[in-house]
């Protein structure tokens, strides 16, 4: 049994506490939170030793492991303190806002041999691993564009500062939302080598952005492009999906089904024909012991306690984490550059050149109108 413990008891800590609690192979022994009233609750009907410092939560149990769920501006400080520690950690993503500290994290937990997951959990829905498996056959043929969009109903509304309503702390949608598209394409397509035309725009924050365009450049010409935004009121959850072109087809992939389009067979290709094919991911999904939101958020933590007793590296790891947070800096950066951009009324706007051309253009057509019904021809 894996003695474990959580810090941070809000939405994700919480979900974390009732999958692992249900673990067979995990015995949750302390949680760390700043809430009296959560760790009240806890106490009284968990029997599991409260905390308010993470610190002493460290130096008095006995821990194997520990999951870190506070807000996004802690991991690096406590992740550094639970490494320091010996412990094998899972952290929440999108890890570190700061891509050098995630990377710097990542060398110390390898040096160390400690197993390190962060919580990009889809990875571990069926339809985009099946995803994985289609590109990795190379069925589509050589990859020329992905698009790759993701959309909820997060701030809908001007309201009151939280921390994933301020830069520092959570970082906006870019780093909130944006990241969990980011990894995607990371996974299934690799590592961005440039942005472009990065767009951060604010509707209702103050403070960060609540929705993201963007354009990516990959190695071999291939282009693609993210679209994101967490003040979409159309839809009742976070709904991601990933579009990719291919010289031998295309692919579509939410988290409910993929799409497979191919134009030729391939010989590797069995059980696909030719055109479309669709799977779903209720057909793909093994069962899992508990759930909690969705089997991805289980087989993420399962995955962890294997790769503890294995000693395997995790499909989502502190590295492959941080190159996530590498790529939405290199976003952030792209949309403070200052723009190219047309003045009102110069000689190259637009507007500007169809209104000092318009007159001469109206007496241009009307002098020919003239000369064709007063001309007079041979009779």
């Amino acid at each position: 049994m894996l003695k474990t413990g959580i810090i941070g008891l809000g939405k994700m800590g919480l979900s974390h506490q009732a999958i692992a609690n249900a673990h067979p192979e995990i015995q949750l022994t302390s949680v760390c939170d700043t809430s009296a009233y959560v760790l009240d609750v806890l106490s009284k009907y968990t029997g599991v030793t409260t905390y308010t410092d993470y610190k002493k939560m460290f130096s008095d149990a006995a821990l194997d492991c520990v999951f870190v769920a506070t807000p996004s501006r802690h991991h690096t400080e406590v992740v550094t303190a639970a490494l320091d520690r010996g412990l094998h950690v899972f952290c929440e993503k999108p890890f570190a806002l700061d891509p050098d500290a995630g990377y710097r994290l990542a060398d110390l937990a390898e040096n160390k041999r400690l197993v390190n997951q962060v919580g990009y959990h889809y990875r571990f829905v069926a339809a985009f691993n099946e995803a994985k498996r289609v590109l990795d056959q190379k069925l589509i043929g050589d990859l020329h564009h992905v698009r790759v969009e993701a959309y909820g109903p997060v701030v809908l509304r001007p309201k009151g500062s939280t921390w994933r309503s301020q830069k520092s702390e959570g970082g906006g949608c870019l780093f909130d939302y944006s990241c969990h598209a980011i990894d995607l394409v990371n996974y299934l397509i690799g590592r961005p080598i440039s942005v472009s035309g990065t767009v951060l725009n604010s509707v209702f924050s103050n403070d960060v952005d609540d929705e993201v365009y963007s354009t990516f450049q990959f190695e071999k010409g291939m282009y693609g492009q993210l679209a994101t935004n967490w003040s979409d009121e159309s839809l009742r959850k976070m709904s991601l999906k990933l579009s990719i072109w291919g010289t031998n087809g295309r692919i579509n992939v939410d988290r409910q089904e993929i799409q497979v389009y191919l134009r030729k067979l391939p010989e590797s290709a069995k059980g696909f024909a030719p055109g479309w094919n669709v799977r779903y991911t209720t057909e793909m999904t093994p069962p899992v012991w508990f759930y909690v939101r969705g089997e991805e958020y289980s087989a993420q933590i399962d995955h962890f306690v294997q790769c503890i007793k294995t000693g395997a590296t995790p499909i989502s790891n502190f590295r492959s984490a941080s190159d996530a947070s590498l790529v939405a800096t290199l976003m952030r950066r792209d949309a403070e550059k200052a723009r190219s951009s047309i003045q009102p009324g110069s000689p190259h706007d637009p507007g500007a050149a169809d209104s000092a051309t318009q007159p001469r253009r109206a007496k241009s057509f009307l002098r020919s109108l003239l000369d064709r019904w007063f001309s007079v021809g041979p009779v």
